[in-house]
């Protein structure tokens, strides 16, 4: 029998989870605990999706919207198999921040457009021909550069956000790290959220917060929509996200199937589609690019329950959520010494998942290759090297991407040439473990 998006068994009495056991993504709980599951998903992803807006200057209802939309679609283009919020990415806030100061709101619209069409191609031939070679073309040390460096390459925000309210910046800054350790379970996991929270209600006392949109706004209605326009001057800024994009997805699909114990191969195409085409329809329209959601794993594992009847609630609350307008005033009114202190954690934290992908993959840095192609990458990536051709521009994540791949693949090639392929240096027999291991 085929999967269907819309068919799920009920897990056991509908009630409880057996002990050892997970509710699958064919399968639900009953219709009640499975909304109140869906609107623990909105809540996790609510920080972060909100976030990406507020630093690019993008309307916040819209992205909400077409985050909802383009959870749906994942589920539909899936057929139900992969649980998943499709929130925003972080990847694309640097590109966005220099399309924007380029061409306007429309030139970045068109660029994340750009970017979606490439993700549905790649997810086009992940599906036809597996996801093997990507391995080949991107391996951990090439994949967590580029993650590593689009963190860190939007260090410069962050400070400039911040110099506009530093004292708020730095209560923001010190109610996130202290969230993720006093609290446990889902809080814990939103100390994003928390620390925002905590940061606003610091600036409404400091009289940071101008209150007057929320006023001028209505109670029910349409977002605030936008069309793209098309330069040719910005793929060189969007198409590198793209490789981001492809791990985060390939990484989630993983993630659930290691945690479901299902074979989930077969939907990665599928999945990094469905990803394209949320990102395409949201710059359609206004809204972010979309990735999949770490945040909602996080809930997934604490729950034990991975139904993508959950994630279709989490996106019809989101698409409600959305028509009211006071609602997106008021995230829209979060001031920048909040967000400079949000960033500083965030972008750093971005930053260190590429140095998690080298180090969960134990790539080894005695390697003379690996070491140019970290090194190379990071230093252009955090520097925003640019170069101009045409009506083309070249940024620091792009030029950084284009170095870790260069690098990585042409340095091989010229060491298998010639024989010098440097091998994995040998273990240090006189090395002590120390504490930690």
């Amino acid at each position: 029998m085929k999967s269907s998006p819309f068919r799920w068994s009920v897990h056991g009495d509908g009630k409880s989870i057996s002990p050892g056991t997970v509710v699958s993504p064919q399968e639900r709980l009953s219709w009640g605990r499975t909304i109140g599951i869906g609107a623990q998903h909105v809540v996790a992803m609510f920080g972060a999706t909100f976030l990406v807006p507020l630093l690019t200057g993008f309307p916040p209802s819209t992205t909400l919207l077409f985050s909802g939309i383009g959870t749906i679609l994942f589920l539909i283009i899936t057929a139900g198999r992969v649980p998943s919020y499709l929130g925003s990415s972080f990847a694309f806030i640097a590109p966005i921040g220099a399309a924007m100061n380029q061409h306007g709101m429309g030139g970045a619209l068109g660029g994340l457009v750009m970017a979606g069409a490439v993700l549905a191609v790649i997810g086009l031939v992940v599906h036809i021909a597996g996801s093997h070679w990507i391995q080949t073309v991107m391996p951990p040390v090439v994949t967590g550069s580029i993650v590593a460096l689009i963190g860190l390459n939007l260090a410069p925000t962050a400070k400039t956000n911040f110099e506009q309210g530093a004292v708020t910046g730095l209560v923001t800054v010190a109610a996130i790290l202290l969230a993720a350790v006093l609290f446990r379970g889902l809080l814990g996991r939103l100390s994003i959220l928390v620390g925002v929270l905590t940061g606003y209600l610091v600036a409404v006392l400091r009289g940071e917060v101008d209150f007057s949109a929320i006023n001028e706004a209505a109670w029910i209605g349409l977002p605030e929509f936008h069309t793209p326009e098309f330069h040719v001057s910005v793929i060189g800024l969007f198409v590198p996200v793209v490789l981001v994009l492809v791990a985060e997805n390939i990484g989630h699909v993983k993630s659930v199937a290691a945690m479901t114990g299902q074979d989930l191969d077969p939907y990665t195409g599928r999945a990094l589609m469905a990803d394209g085409v949320a990102t395409i329809i949201a710059g359609t329209g206004g809204g972010s690019g979309t990735t999949t959601y770490a945040e909602n794993i996080g809930v997934m594992a604490a729950s034990k329950v991975y139904s993508t009847a959950a994630y279709w609630v989490a996106g019809i609350i989101a698409v409600l959520l959305s028509l009211f307008p006071k609602f997106g005033a008021l995230i829209a009114t979060v001031p920048p010494g909040v967000l400079g202190g949000a960033g500083v954690v965030l972008y750093g934290m971005i930053g260190i998942l590429g140095v998690r992908i080298w180090v969960q993959n134990r790539v080894n840095f005695a390697n003379p290759i690996n070491l140019s192609v970290a090194g190379v990458s990071l230093v252009v990536g955090i520097a925003n090297f640019t170069w101009t051709v045409g009506e083309l521009t070249f940024e620091g994540i792009a030029l950084g991407t284009a170095a870790a791949l260069l690098i990585f693949h042409g340095m091989g090639l010229i060491a298998r040439w010639r024989g010098t392929e440097p091998l994995d240096a040998a273990e240090d027999t006189g090395a002590q473990p120390s504490k930690l291991g």
